[in-house]
């Protein structure tokens, strides 16, 4: 009978082959999601110009686009929405986040007001407090 040898001859190690797989699959996650923010706030929009107005801040908070295009449709993350999903996914942002989320609405400079209107109201019913619009500066010269 042979008796066990308990001599150290291996070292012990770490598997690294996990770590690297995840790794890569979180920096392909923000690339895919930086990539799509992007995309959104650069759709082609004419956006109006504002004479007055402040410069957004960056914030940590959570932000939700509303696109409204030139023919009255409402986009967001590049998806058309009726009016009651826009309520419906402010609801459901507001439930995962708090009330404490901002709405950043990027409309055409040829929208009239009512088609405005209900993203707004939408956002009073939802209590959310932090709305602004994109806008062109105007150049003062």
């Amino acid at each position: 009978m042979q008796i066990p040898s308990y001599a150290r001859s291996k070292e012990v190690g770490f598997n690294m082959t996990p770590m690297i797989d995840v790794v890569f699959l979180l920096i392909i996650f923000f690339l895919v999601s930086s990539h799509l923010a992007k995309q959104e706030a650069q759709m082609d929009i004419d956006l109006p110009n504002a004479e007055s107005g402040l410069e957004s801040e960056p914030s940590t908070n959570p932000r939700i686009v509303i696109n409204v295009t030139r023919s009255g449709q409402l986009l967001i993350s590049g998806r058309r929405v009726s009016e009651a999903q826009v309520e419906d996914r402010l609801a459901e942002h507001v439930t995962n986040n708090g009330a404490n989320i901002e709405v950043r609405i990027r409309s055409d400079r040829q929208i009239p007001f009512l088609q405005v209107r209900p993203v707004m109201l939408a956002c009073a019913k939802m209590g959310i407090w932090n709305v602004s619009f994109s806008v062109y500066p105007t150049d003062e010269g």
